[in-house]
């Protein structure tokens, strides 16, 4: 059993709150299953049932609960509104949300990319080239590299050097890590080349060039996810196929 000291019932609420999180995170309660009701959770936790409600409030706040009058409260998303601000997490058919995030990326990033090559400075350029170096060398050695690719264009955003660009970020990261946890790196060569052809123009502040080299890196990974989806529809068909 869990137990928190006694203190301050506000404070007391929020303490909750991360240990509630940290308990759904760990067991772990997956999206769409639903958490142990209030009298259980008050006594794993050691606290009384209005804490464990106030907790659960905060946590239906930053999108990670909703209660379902009648039925209970249940897990929606792993990840809280500041990490993912508009619960994309939620949407279940994650090929259809790649493809429709891919939709908004060839409608922004372009201009994001040359934007940036009209205003990066000389440290943020040097360090958009060792943000390329680094992908390049997990891919080669065929570790994660999602996580510096991810890194690789939310630095493109703040090249751009402005700060609406900036708030898109979140949105942006979204996007590559849920076309990055689909493809399993089937694109190594494409990305490797656009990712060099981005770098460069905007380290030689060609603005054409940058957003050329976005269009061409996000064409690449369009046409990789649409094969994708045909397969993976093609396979849900044959599975939901009736047996003669």
């Amino acid at each position: 059993m869990y137990h928190i000291e006694k203190m301050g019932k506000r404070q007391l609420g929020v303490r909750l709150e991360d240990e509630l999180l940290n308990y759904i995170l760990k067991v772990p309660v997956e999206v769409g299953q639903k958490i142990p009701n209030e009298f259980e959770l008050a006594q794993r936790f050691g606290v009384g049932r209005s804490t464990v409600r106030e907790a659960v409030k905060g946590l239906v706040t930053r999108g990670i609960l909703e209660v379902r009058r009648g039925s209970g409260t249940f897990v929606v998303s792993h990840h809280s509104l500041e990490e993912d601000p508009l619960g994309l997490a939620r949407l279940e058919d994650k090929y259809k949300l790649a493809l429709e995030l891919f939709e908004l990326r060839l409608m922004i990033e372009p201009e994001i990319a040359s934007l940036a090559a009209q205003k990066a400075g000389d440290e943020e350029k040097r360090r958009l080239k060792e943000l390329c170096d680094k992908v390049e060398q997990l891919y080669n050695d065929e570790k994660d590299h999602l996580e510096m690719d991810v890194e690789f264009h939310t630095h493109i955003a703040r090249c751009s050097q402005n700060r609406v660009v900036e708030m898109l970020v979140p949105l942006i990261n979204s996007a590559v890590i849920t076309f990055g946890s689909l493809t399993h790196r089937k694109l190594k060569q494409e990305t490797i080349e656009t990712h060099r052809a981005v770098t460069d123009a905007i380290v030689c502040g060609d603005s054409v060039g940058a957003k050329c080299a976005m269009i061409m890196h996000l064409t690449y990974n369009r046409q990789m996810l649409v094969k994708m989806m045909e397969s993976h529809q093609k396979g849900e068909g044959r599975q939901q196929a009736p047996v003669e």
